[in-house]
């Protein structure tokens, strides 16, 4: 079975809705996932704005960002993940989108996600900065690609293929091309979703 993981990694739901994908998977070897591209907003800027401050001009002020923080920070402690959203700035992620595609060819796509979510969302990290990407690109023994044009055509297709299919929000699970489940599930309703995919006829 294969699941491609349409998410980004500025995207806390996605982080929580991965880490409970992997549990429902665990013990579970035929099983491949690969991420495919998504943008929340592409017009996003790497300026080095505060996460609190970009979220509060778009949803009335800052206390309804601090107000929508104080439950993704609870929902993701029960999964052992830490969200430091006074620390986070606002990214563009295309470059990272770009990383995430060539470390599928790495064998380390999951290592390269987890560590984009962790550099923005724990450490405060510009994951739009070209330093910052090439920095985790070495640590996880990936070709340095942000000063090239490479994956720039491989993302815009998966970002295209993701409009073609309607998908709106992230995360979203595709199971074997044909089946969708969106959101942040349980790992129950996970294991559910691939018990009932696997049923014969």
């Amino acid at each position: 079975m294969e699941i491609e993981v349409y998410a980004d990694v500025v995207c806390p739901w996605c982080w929580i809705g991965e880490r409970r994908l992997f549990k429902a998977l665990s013990g579970m070897g035929d099983v491949s996932v690969r991420w495919r591209a998504f943008q929340l907003d592409p017009s996003s800027a790497s300026t080095g704005m505060p996460l609190v401050e970009w979220l509060g001009r778009r949803y009335g002020g800052e206390g309804n960002a601090h107000r929508m923080f104080d439950r993704v920070t609870r929902v993701a402690r029960g999964e052992d993940l830490t969200l430091n959203f006074e620390k986070a700035v606002a990214a563009n992620t295309f470059d990272a989108h770009r990383l995430i595609w060539k470390a599928h060819e790495s064998g380390v796509q999951r290592e390269m996600v987890e560590a984009l979510h962790k550099a923005h969302f724990t450490d405060g990290l510009d994951i739009g900065s070209p330093a910052v990407l090439s920095s985790i690109a070495f640590d996880l023994g990936v070709p340095d690609i942000a000063a090239t044009g490479e994956g720039v055509d491989e993302v815009r297709a998966d970002l295209e293929l993701g409009r073609e299919l309607g998908i709106t929000g992230v995360p979203m699970f595709v199971f074997n091309g044909r089946y969708a489940l969106s959101g942040a599930q349980d790992p129950d309703t996970f294991r559910e979703a691939l018990a009932m995919i696997r049923q014969p006829g």
